[in-house]
């Protein structure tokens, strides 16, 4: 795991946190905050795996 896939686990964990509490409190806007932090992060963890394949591509060659 690199960098970029760790910080999209993070992003992608409070994303969702965000979402769990915003329904506590009943709040719309925290809520889509939480689901576009969740997105990004899942976005940060698939280019960190592309990354990863990129530089095993390229050391073969």
């Amino acid at each position: 795991m690199n960098q970029t896939e760790a910080k999209g686990n993070l992003t992608e964990q409070k994303g969702k946190l965000k979402q769990k509490f915003a329904g506590l409190v009943n709040d719309d806007r925290l809520f889509a905050e939480g689901k576009k932090d969740e997105v990004f992060g899942k976005h940060q963890v698939g280019l960190g795996q592309l990354k990863e394949k990129l530089k095993k591509l390229t050391s073969t060659l």
